[in-house]
Parts: structure tokens; sequence; C-alpha cells
């Protein structure tokens, strides 16, 4: 395999890499369908939960012991911002070529819910 060859072999790892990343941390911070919770209803259910802890039999407990401890773990998830540019500009740096190899559509991109303004700067146009 000459050397030509491996660095073409590393740069298509290095996109595919790129590609994933941004791909996984947007699929991980897609919005959710349905009504928003703010953290102040989170904590009123809390508070219910806790007066209801006490009166509830053994079996019901345990779901409430559960939706409590998912409860804080939301709390403590919409309490933290994501920054998604360094993995945005790395995808934006290889997204192009990385498309144009495999074969992927502008259409395929925005599908999968990545942005118009990103496919932009990234150079994928509905013509590519």
């Amino acid at each position: 395999m000459s050397d030509e060859h491996k660095a073409a072999l590393a740069e298509g790892r290095n996109q595919g890499r790129a590609v994933r990343r941004y791909l996984e941390a947007l699929d991980a911070h897609k919005p959710k369908r349905g009504r928003k919770r703010t953290a102040e209803s989170m904590q009123k259910r809390l508070d219910r939960i806790d007066a209801e802890l006490a009166s509830a039999d053994p079996l019901h407990r345990l779901q409430l012991i559960q939706e409590r401890l998912d409860l804080k773990q939301d709390l403590e998830a919409a309490g933290r911002t994501v920054d998604l540019s360094g993995f945005e500009q790395d995808f934006v740096d290889a997204a192009a070529a990385y498309s144009k190899r495999k074969g992927i559509s502008y259409a395929a991109w925005r599908e999968l819910g990545v942005e118009p303004a990103v496919l932009k700067r990234a150079g994928i146009s509905r013509a590519s």
C-alpha cells in the first residue's frame, strides 16, 4: 500500500469520524415532541412525589422513586447548555468531501436534521 493510499484512507476515516460525531450530537440534543417541561413544573412534581411516598404501597413507592430519579436527572440536564460548535466546525470541514465520496444528497442531510445554514457553510447545496 502506498503512502498516498494510506493518507487517503486516513482522511476518509477522519471525515467519517467528524460527520458521525456531529450527527450523534445532533441526535442526542434533538428537541422532544410535546409540551416542554420547565424546571418549575419538574420541581412541583418532585414535591408531590415526596408527599406521596409516605403513604404509597411498596410497588407504587418503587415507581415514584424511579420517577424522582428521572426528574432529578432531567433537572440537571435542563441547566446545562450544549455547545455543538466544535462538532459543527469539524462537520463543515469534512461534509462536502464525505458527501461526494458516499453519494449523500442535500435532502438526506436535511431529513436527518442538519440545518440548511450548516450545509451551506459546508458547501453542500440542493444541486449537489
